[in-house]
């Protein structure tokens, strides 16, 4: 149900229901939930900032009420520390994902409460909140063994380390979305005004054009990496094999020659508000990746090592690996910029 917003309040009592979803919620004065079949919920606030819907007092009722919860979402500027222990206390044991967004006051004591009570969650949504680097290795201490969505978008105090951290621990990862978190230091920076008294010294300036970051990753089950907004990036190098769509919208800061993608089964790579030079080195990249899959596939090399040279379609391997070839040869990268 959309558009919920002139929804003051509502009690729920279902023995068969298993969705429910819900958005444009605001100030809701009750909500009862007696659903024991419930599997999942997605709970979607207005973001005004004068919403006073009490989702501790929700989230508590929800947690005894519904034990049989797999996935949960809940997006709110409103929830809190509070909110996390109210869920985590309910000790929901078949909980697999948890999608909490929007949270600015989601600490990494938060993280710390989630993973102590949801030790077998496959995903993990925190965009928005407050968490850290130290947040992150949490999560990789207590769920390197199910985790495979892991969605950190709008986390200011998040690090290329900590990303770097998450892909190295966590070996099931296939989708990681870090989205704004890795900035343009200098974008912080208010304008002066017209008399100066804010201008900053070339000293802090030369300062914060060295806090860019680079971020290195090889992993061999990643299969969607998104980067969108992480102007505070100049270098990046990804080896993953199975990587089929990567967001770098505007990585205005990522520098062609520090670029390195080995990714041979790009298909997409979203580079709106990237510079020209970047879009024509990724370009490059994948064009370079795609014919070297292709040639490893239809080239041959001569008894004694010495040349390369074209297999007859006689000599190529058992059709399975014929399909494969036909497969990689027809397959393209797209680089998308509009």
């Amino acid at each position: 149900m959309e558009g919920c917003s002139n929804l003051g309040g509502f009690v729920l009592s279902s023995s068969s229901l298993s969705t429910l979803w819900l958005s444009d919620l605001y100030s809701l004065s009750k909500m009862v939930f007696n659903c024991p079949n419930l599997k999942e919920i997605s709970l979607e606030f207005s973001r005004q900032e004068n919403d006073t819907t009490d989702l501790t007092t929700m989230a508590d009722g929800m947690g005894r009420s519904c034990p049989r919860l797999k996935n949960i979402h809940i997006a709110s500027v409103r929830l809190s520390h509070a909110v996390v222990l109210s869920l985590t206390a309910a000790n929901l044991r078949g909980l697999r994902m948890l999608s909490l967004v929007l949270g600015s006051e989601i600490t990494d004591a938060s993280v710390a409460a989630i993973a102590s009570s949801y030790s077998k969650l496959e995903l993990l949504d925190l965009s928005g909140s407050s968490i850290s680097d130290s947040g992150i290795g949490m999560i990789c201490n207590v769920l390197p063994n199910t985790l495979s969505r892991l969605l950190l978008a709008l986390c200011p105090n998040i690090t290329s380390s900590g990303i770097q951290f998450a892909t190295a621990q966590l070996p099931l990862l296939e989708l990681m979305d870090c989205g704004m978190t890795v900035c343009d230091p200098d974008s912080q920076n208010s304008p002066c005004d017209e008399s100066g008294d804010n201008e900053l010294p070339n000293a802090l300036n030369n300062k914060l054009y060295l806090m860019y970051q680079k971020l290195i990753i090889k992993h061999s089950r990643l299969k969607k990496l998104s980067l969108w907004g992480c102007s505070g990036l100049d270098a990046l190098c990804l080896n993953c094999p199975e990587l089929n769509d990567l967001n770098l919208i505007s990585c205005k800061n990522l520098h062609p020659e520090r670029l390195l993608l080995q990714c041979p089964s790009l298909q997409n790579v979203h580079a709106s508000g990237c510079q020209e030079s970047l879009i024509g080195a990724i370009k490059g990249q994948v064009s370079d990746s795609l014919a070297s899959l292709e040639n490893q596939y239809q080239c041959k090399r001569l008894a004694d090592g010495s040349k390369r040279v074209r297999a007859p379609d006689c000599l190529s391997q058992e059709a399975t690996d014929d399909k494969k070839r036909r497969k990689v040869v027809e397959q393209q990268c797209k680089v998308l910029v509009d």
